[in-house]
């Protein structure tokens, strides 16, 4: 019978097909699908039990999808058990034996693959100094800190230098300083190794700064697939433009001329999509960092007063709700700089012009089920 082949230049490593999952009535996986090249570094982001974790377990072996295939290298590992897939994994508790050193951690692993005493020996030396901790290997885990067990946990699951790497939340048991140090170094030894990785998380912040393509997902599904600024930038529905950073949503209705929107009592001119009647109801995303402070109202499109009614300070910037000066006092939040709060002298009851560039506005079909 002939082996399957695998072209690394033109095939997916990890190809997801029409995945299912359902746990009685709870469909904890609908029809998901997906490729990852080899070497790549992809994030499944999304909620608590959105389905990005069972979706790991499934690669991994550890749960048996309902309909859908899983391909590794060319390979239907569909069926196999965990110990016949190509994979290492980190959780995150750890789980370390507590009773053996972080050397015999590492070589656990190695050791069940009955690979010769001094090549373990190497290979763990090795790979302590890989994770930057080449003087820990005779502690126990009790005696490391978080930062330090999580680094073993990681050496042992790259020990016998798997195929694909998957880390299930691996960083949020950990304290704020040390997770953002554990992050970049993770990423710069995935870089170093060139292994294939799939990282499940729910902190949009870790998603945007490691992966090089982020899936997020919602309710069992794939919500939309792209690199960091697709996602943050150019978000295919409300569901990402509010999972991911801060954002206005305002309804709004569109008009009988093309591009043009009435929020309340005013007027918007910004891209529309294609095929909406006149005064369909919509939905305007806006990020608070890209409304623009003016000084006045000389620019002549979207340009409205607002007054501010509360005041944030957030260490480098500011975040201010300010009330559009329209029927419905609709609220908006935007994100000044120290610099320009103090150029202005804004604060609480201060009336200023924003401008709204039609470029940044987003424009949903719909109303939002807790839009007002």
């Amino acid at each position: 019978m002939m082996q399957p082949t695998f072209d690394s230049t033109n095939d997916p490593y990890l190809v997801i097909k029409s995945i299912t999952k359902t746990f009685g009535d709870l469909v904890a996986l609908n029809d998901v699908s997906l490729s990852v090249s080899e070497g790549e570094f992809v994030c499944l982001l999304g909620p608590s039990g959105c389905g990005k974790t069972t979706l790991l377990r499934i690669i991994a072996g550890l749960e048996q999808q309902n309909t859908g295939q899983i391909h590794q290298a060319g390979i239907d590992i569909s069926s196999l058990p965990p110990r016949d897939r190509d994979f290492g994994i980190v959780f995150q508790s750890y789980a370390l034996f507590p009773n053996l050193t972080s050397s015999e951690n590492i070589a656990y692993g190695l050791e069940n693959r009955k690979v010769p005493k001094d090549e373990i020996k190497s290979r763990v030396a090795e790979l302590l100094e890989l994770i930057g901790l080449p003087e820990v290997g005779e502690k126990y885990p009790a005696k490391l800190s978080g930062g330090q067990q999580q680094r073993v946990a990681l050496a042992r699951a790259l020990a016998p230098s798997p195929g694909l790497l998957l880390l299930d939340e691996p960083l949020s048991a950990l304290d704020a300083r040390v997770r953002i140090s554990l992050r970049i170094e993770i990423k710069h030894l995935q870089n170093r190794l060139g292994v294939t990785t799939v990282f499940v998380t729910h902190d949009q912040e870790e998603a945007l700064v490691m992966a090089d393509r982020i899936v997020v997902m919602n309710q069992g599904a794939i919500e939309q697939v792209g690199n960091s600024e697709q996602i943050y930038r150019s978000p295919a529905s409300p569901f990402v433009a509010n999972f991911v950073g801060m954002m206005n949503f305002i309804p709004a209705l569109t008009l009988d001329t093309p591009n043009r929107l009435k929020v309340g009592s005013i007027f918007l001119e910004c891209p529309t999509p294609e095929g909406l009647e006149p005064n369909s109801p919509v939905t305007v995303a806006i990020r608070p960092e890209e409304i623009r402070i003016s000084e006045n109202d000389s620019l002549d499109q979207n340009i409205n007063q607002v007054k501010v009614i509360e005041s944030e300070f957030l260490g480098s910037f500011y975040r201010l709700i300010c009330q559009l000066d329209d029927e419905n006092q609709t609220q908006l939040l935007v994100e000044v700089s120290n610099n320009l709060m103090e150029e202005l002298a804004l604060e609480v009851g201060s009336t200023l012009f924003i401008h709204l560039p039609s470029e940044i506005v987003r424009v949903y079909p719909g109303k939002l089920a807790n839009s007002s």
